[in-house]
């Protein structure tokens, strides 16, 4: 840690010592892992640790490791296994929490099949749910959902022990989990073993598709049949029928068995093709064990309201990823960008929106189901200055911080090998050297973290924003300046501003403030300063109260 972090966490320190016991907190949440910033890791794709856990010999003619497809604009996609691995993972875990990120969100850890997928769709270069010759390298096509993949272990490292060293390093784990479907279940010119098959914990058959479309299956008449729908949904996938008692059984039996082996919070994907009713019960046994677990889904749709329904209580209380901001964001940063900062404002919701709470928001501008960011260096570095200062708790796909594959779609590169190569290489590029900056200012700033938003500008290239938090004996605000300009901008600050001893975020330098601010902000840059207290000044102070949510 540098002398400036150093100063940084000791004046918030001395800020909570001698911060009183405050009359009307001030927060943006009190929910504890929206301190965490996620670095989202497709497992099979970060790093092979093991080659000897790599089963390159598996599948026999439908062979699952190495798969790789026609060049998409030049670029060769893979829909087999490529070796990644918990020790990959965790051999590499300082590199994570080294560029400021505090927790790690991984792929589906269950068993899935043993063969490359016969059925389905030819996958294409622009192909969404085209499966035909893949494998389940990427962890969402689960046949036993208490075992883990053959792929992902190694002698003397088991999941408990991956979560254990990760925790070493001051990395929680983020598992990955599908309640909605299992592989895919029908189409298959000849059926393939696992496929469309579930099996508990003992490894007995419980549910299987028979390789028969949705519409052929006897859900009341063959006990086989009844996990599923007899109606499609995603793809080929076996569809979860939410209706079953039996079905939320094996599920939450399932991930509570993960869950004891050190999940620190679950993301759960595909949430919008499960009923809400299915959610509410499914939280609650889950938090009945493990209360207080966080967890946050994927609802595909860039609708604000549509993804709302599921961070409300009545259904469950889990938040979701910030679809409406990653579409804002790409509006805003990447090389197709169309509009400043005031698009942004937009997808805030600050006050009066459709969110329970939407300072919980998981942040992201891509992931592996849509093309990554095509953006330039400046337009990611502009994109995480963004991400790790404003509301939400910031989620970044691995590679990213090395324009990773920026541009291409699924079968084009998204989900393309990392390796050791460009982890080595990373500290020397641009966009790793910011992203490390201000994820760890970030990571040193409770304001940051929980602070209500209070926005002064956000209009063209400029932003200029508060952060305030003031609860449970800590306060701090941020002020925070941002520029996506080719050039510096000169910023003079008068709103709002809070007079005394403000310090620089970076240099740790002290700024003595009275009526107005007046900073240079560098191009593509950010600047952030701290004032380590309560807020004296009534119209900052009546704002934030304002702005905070009672929960």
């Amino acid at each position: 840690m540098n002398r400036f972090l150093r100063k940084a966490l000791l004046g918030t320190a001395l800020a909570v010592a001698a911060a009183p016991a405050f009359a009307q907190s001030i927060y943006g949440t009190r929910e504890p892992f929206a301190s965490e910033a996620v670095y989202f890791v497709m497992t099979d794709r970060f790093v092979n640790g093991d080659p000897a856990n790599d089963h390159r010999d598996q599948g026999g003619e439908h062979h699952t490791f190495d798969r790789p497809l026609e060049p998409c604009d030049g670029v060769v996609g893979n829909v087999g296994y490529l070796g990644g691995d918990f020790r990959g993972l965790l051999d590499n875990a300082g590199y994570i929490a080294d560029m400021g990120f505090t927790a790690v969100w991984i792929t589906p850890i269950v068993d899935n099949p043993d063969q490359a997928f016969t059925g389905g769709d030819p996958i294409t270069c622009d192909g969404f749910l085209t499966d035909q010759g893949k494998t389940g390298f990427h962890g969402y096509w689960g046949v036993n959902f208490y075992r883990l993949d053959e792929h992902l272990p190694s002698e003397g490292l088991d999941f408990a022990g991956l979560t254990a060293g990760l925790r070493g390093h001051g990395l929680k784990t983020v598992l990955d989990i599908v309640a909605n479907h299992g592989s895919p279940g029908w189409t298959m010119p000849v059926p393939q073993p696992q496929y469309g098959q579930i099996f508990d914990a003992e490894g007995r058959l419980v549910a299987d598709h028979q390789n028969l479309p949705p519409e052929r299956l006897d859900p009341a008449g063959n006990p086989l049949h009844a996990f599923y729908n007899d109606k499609p949904d995603l793809a080929q996938l076996a569809d979860l029928d939410a209706d079953n008692p039996a079905v939320m059984d094996y599920l939450v039996g399932a991930y509570l068995q993960w869950i004891g082996q050190g999940v620190d919070a679950l993301r759960i994907d595909t949430i919008r093709h499960q009923p809400l009713a299915f959610w509410k019960a499914f939280t609650d046994r889950i938090r009945e064990r493990h209360p207080g677990m966080f967890m946050f889904g994927e609802s595909f749709d860039y609708e604000a309201a549509n993804i709302a329904q599921f961070t409300r209580p009545e259904n469950g209380g889990v938040s979701v990823l910030d679809f409406p901001m990653k579409k804002a964001m790409d509006e805003v940063f990447s090389r197709q960008a169309s509009a400043g900062f005031e698009r942004l404002a937009e997808a805030l919701y600050l006050e009066d929106g459709p969110y329970a709470n939407p300072y919980e928001l998981a942040t992201f501008y891509d992931n592996h189901d849509m093309p990554r960011m095509d953006a330039s260096d400046e337009g990611f570095i502009d994109a995480h200055n963004w991400l790790f200062t404003a509301r939400g708790i910031p989620v970044v796909y691995y590679g990213s911080e090395t324009g990773f594959m920026r541009g291409q779609g699924e079968h084009g590169g998204n989900r393309a090998y990392y390796g050791v190569e460009n982890i080595q290489a990373a500290p020397a590029h641009p966009i790793h050297a910011s992203l490390r900056r201000i994820a760890n200012l970030r990571k040193a700033s409770p304001a940051l973290q929980r602070g209500v938003q209070l926005n002064v500008e956000l209009q063209g290239d400029s932003a200029v924003f508060y952060r305030v938090y003031e609860d449970a004996g800590q306060a701090q605000t941020a002020l925070v300046l941002l520029n996506k300009g080719d050039r510096p901008r000169t910023a003079t600050v008068t709103r709002m501003l809070q007079p005394g001893r403000w310090r620089d975020g970076f240099s740790g330098q002290e700024v003595r403030v009275g009526r107005k601010l007046r900073v240079e902000v560098p191009a593509h840059g950010v600047r952030v300063f701290l004032y380590d207290g309560p807020v004296t000044r009534a119209d900052l102070r009546q704002a934030a109260l304002k702005a905070t949510p009672r929960q």
